[in-house]
Order: structure tokens, then sequence, then C-alpha cells
């Protein structure tokens, strides 16, 4: 068996980043105005991953005011995401199923995954296909981002910073020459490359930090030590009463399942109130 490094997966990983929305979604569904999609991504012969994506309603198609899309992976492992995160801290919609004045959904498109394999909604079809390692859980990721977007790392960049048609067409070229560098095992050449990818990144987005592109390049972190954010870090993972946590399992297994329509009978999301407890 071909052993691929770290190095090379990250690569991989990164190139596996996303713009626009792809018809290879094994099972998927969604409201009739094109505002949320959702579905199964099966990352492994009969292990399913779940989705479910919004659209904000204040979302802009003008290149030059990027719109971004937050991909929101809930803790533990094994949180649902798209239950604990979507209803009881940044979706649309509350636990109750009313209107949330805070939500994210006002600045950015929110993509929530039930992830690991096993939770919330996402399911295997034998219980050996949990994955044991983070690694196994980022290869699953990856492979369910790779599936819902197109392959490419270029058209991200263009959507939330400033490169230019140019700067994506340049990007574009490094990140096809990596990945042929990859398929190669010229692992080394690829890392490299992916240097030289960088560079041209930043030649052509005026700066913009390539690890947290929604800075520029020598700005600070808003609350980047201050008491505040310290103060913020002591705070428990989520403030949700024990109550709405099984309100949240109702709520689920019901409504939201009958929405779905893609649910498979057999499975249930499990309430994970010990997991926050």
């Amino acid at each position: 068996m071909k052993v691929v490094p770290m190095k090379a997966l990250l690569l991989l990983c990164a190139l596996g980043f996303v713009s626009s929305v792809s018809s290879t979604v094994n099972s998927s569904g969604g409201t009739s105005d094109g505002s949320e999609e959702w579905g199964y991504i099966e990352v492994r012969p009969r292990a399913h991953i779940f989705w479910w994506l919004y659209k904000s309603p204040n979302r802009v198609e003008d290149p030059s005011k990027p719109w971004p899309t937050i991909l929101w992976l809930q803790g533990g492992p094994g949180a649902s995401g798209v239950g604990f995160g979507n209803f009881g801290e940044i979706g649309p919609l509350d636990v109750d199923l009313k209107p949330r004045n805070s939500t994210w959904l006002q600045k950015a498109n929110l993509l929530f995954v039930d992830s690991p394999v096993g939770t919330g909604f996402s399911y295997a079809e034998d219980d050996k296909l949990f994955v044991k390692t983070d690694e196994e859980a980022a290869i699953d990721l990856t492979t369910l981002l790779k599936a819902i977007y197109n392959l490419s790392w270029g058209p991200l960049l263009k959507d939330v910073s400033r490169i230019d048609e140019v700067g994506l067409n340049e990007s574009n070229s490094w990140a096809l020459k990596i990945q042929q560098q990859l398929a190669d095992g010229q692992y080394e050449a690829a890392t490299s490359s992916w240097y030289e990818l960088e560079g041209v990144i930043l030649a052509n987005s005026n700066n913009v930090d390539f690890y947290n592109f929604m800075l520029d390049d020598g700005e600070s972190p808003v609350i980047a030590n201050t008491q505040a954010s310290r103060q913020l870090l002591k705070q428990p993972y989520a403030i949700i009463s024990e109550a709405d946590r099984l309100d949240l399992g109702t709520v689920m297994n019901g409504p939201i399942r009958e929405k779905l329509k893609v649910i498979p009978r057999n499975v249930t999301r499990i309430h994970e109130i010990e997991d926050h407890g």
C-alpha cells in the first residue's frame, strides 16, 4: 500500500477547498427558493456524512465585494454541527424554530456538517467504519468538500479576497502543477511549488494574510491579546440549558427530519448531552 506523507495530505486538503456547488452529491434536497441545500455524501463505501448549506439573504455576487462561506464543525468530537451548532448557536432558527436575530447568516453563508461519521445524522452501515483518528476524520471531511464543491483553490481566494482574473488563472496554474507533482510522488517539488503559490496569492491580493484571509498582512486581530478575549476562552463551550438540549433532540428527530426527507428510517440523531455536560 502506498504511503502518502502528512505534508502531501495537507496540500491535498488545501487544494480541495471550494467555490461553487457541484452536482456529484449522493442524496440531496433543498428549499424551493434555493436558499437551503442539504444531503449525504458517501465518503467511503457504506460511510455517509450529512451536510446542510444555508445561503445568506444578504449575499452579493459582485467579486469586488467578497461574501464568505463558513464551514461549521462542532466540537467533542462527536457533537452535531447540523443540530447543536445550527439551532443551538448560530443558525437562522433557534431550538424553538423561531428566527434568531443574531444568526451569523446575516454576514456569511453557513455550511454545517455532522462530522465525523456517526455524528448527528451522519452514519455508517457497519460500526467498524467509524474513524479512529483525526487524520481519518480529516480525510473523510476532505472527501465531502471535494464532492460538494469543485476542486480548486483559486476561486475561493477570488471570492473572499481581492484576487482578480489574472491572479485566479495564475493560482490555478500552480495548483494544477502541485496536483500533478503529488500524483507523481514528487512531494518535495510539490512543497516548493506550494511556496510559489503562496507568493502568487500574496502578490495578487494586496498581501491578504494567507492563513487568515479576513485580514490584510500586518493587521492585528480585532480582539487579540485583550482581556476580553482571554476571558472568553474561560467561558463554557456553549451556553445552552439542559432543557434546550433535550428539546433539540426532539426537534431534530421530529420536524427537522420531516423537512429534510433524506434521513434513513434507521438513523436517529442521538442526543449528545453528555458530550457537553
